[in-house]
């Protein structure tokens, strides 16, 4: 029986009618390769299976990129936090990218992190086309996917939240408190997360019997002034909701501005629930009732998991869901028609 060949520079070469050097400047990321070429070198790679090796001992270097979409969050904080200590755990260190777009990687970003030689590779909130994972594949550089954007293509490893669960807990809180015109506000119809927390919160009401009214429910991105805004033409409808329901903690301040600009006071005319638990929600005024999403832990656990994948071992799952809790503090209260008629 044939021996398989090795999988070696020098074959790829060979395959490809290219020099060696040739194919390890396709490897390393280096620029001076033609287009062409380097397709052809990398579905090569992608073919075989190449394996990159990760220095000349053969081990890591210890360097992950962490990348995001967009950075002008408090959120980024918590998963920069989180992926930091895990990999300084490993005796290693993070690289941070922005890439000031949600169209995800591209090729001039995959060039640099294969010039310098990193280990893997977390991407944050971001889309990843098909021709990047194949790109990072065939240079044997393990990526997750942190809160992915849309759903994750088949094999690839990403780590998420119970967003379903924490629209759902949320919006029951009201429920059970007496709020029956709860609004919903929530980040871009496209992301995973903000249609997942917009179905928890129709399922709760559809299993209390509440009409989910279309107009009640806004969607617009995570930040505080969409959060302001919407929350300012929630107050303004005819029917107004007694509570709204926020798709983070940034979005949930910016409605307590647009009640406080409107003479309203939370939670006694109207309560507020957030998503995230971002440390800001314990020193707001009122302290924010909100999902806890367990940021640090999500940017930790896809750290390790990229670091378990560098050493060639498999992941024990594909797609990861963490927890979510809902965490009550004062920024929620029974509606005034409800505390009046408990107290006579």
């Amino acid at each position: 029986m044939a021996t398989k060949r090795r999988v070696t520079i020098a074959l790829i070469a060979e395959e490809a009618g290219v020099s060696i050097p040739t194919v390890s400047k396709v490897i390393n990321g280096r620029p001076e390769v033609a287009p062409e070429t380097r397709q052809r070198v990398e579905r090569l790679l992608h073919k075989h299976g190449y394996q990159r090796r990760v220095s000349q001992d053969g081990e890591p270097a210890g360097l992950i990129d962490l990348v995001f979409a967009e950075i002008e969050s408090p959120w980024a904080i918590e998963i920069i936090r989180g992926a930091e200590s895990a990999a300084r755990e490993a005796g290693g260190s993070v690289v941070i990218s922005v890439l000031h777009t949600h169209a995800g990687p591209g090729r001039d970003w995959l060039e640099r992190i294969a010039a310098r030689r990193t280990d893997g590779v977390v991407i944050v909130a971001s889309r990843l086309s098909g021709a990047i994972q194949a790109q990072l594949t065939a240079r044997s550089l393990p990526f997750v996917v942190v809160d992915p954007e849309g759903e994750p293509a088949p094999g690839v490893v990403s780590v998420g939240a119970t967003n379903w669960n924490g629209g759902l807990a949320a919006t029951r809180h009201l429920l059970e408190l007496g709020h029956r015109r709860i609004g919903v506000i929530s980040g871009p119809a496209d992301m995973l997360c903000s249609q997942a927390r917009i179905d928890g919160y129709r399922a709760a009401l559809e299993t209390a019997g509440v009409e989910v009214a279309p107009e009640l429910i806004r969607r617009g991105t995570f930040l505080v002034d969409s959060g302001h805004d919407h929350g300012h033409a929630l107050l303004s409808l005819e029917h107004p909701p007694t509570a709204i329901f926020a798709g983070s903690d940034l979005q949930a301040f910016g409605v307590f501005e647009a009640a406080r600009q409107r003479g309203l006071r939370v939670p006694e005319d109207l309560s507020v629930v957030g998503f995230d638990d971002l440390p800001l929600s314990r020193s707001a005024w009122p302290p924010l009732t909100t999902v806890r999403q367990p940021l640090e832990e999500m940017a930790a656990l896809a750290t390790r998991t990229v670091l378990t994948m560098g050493r060639g071992e498999a992941p024990e799952t594909r797609r990861v869901e963490l927890a979510t809790d809902l965490i009550v503090r004062d920024s929620t209260a029974p509606p005034r028609a409800a505390a009046a008629g408990a107290e006579t």
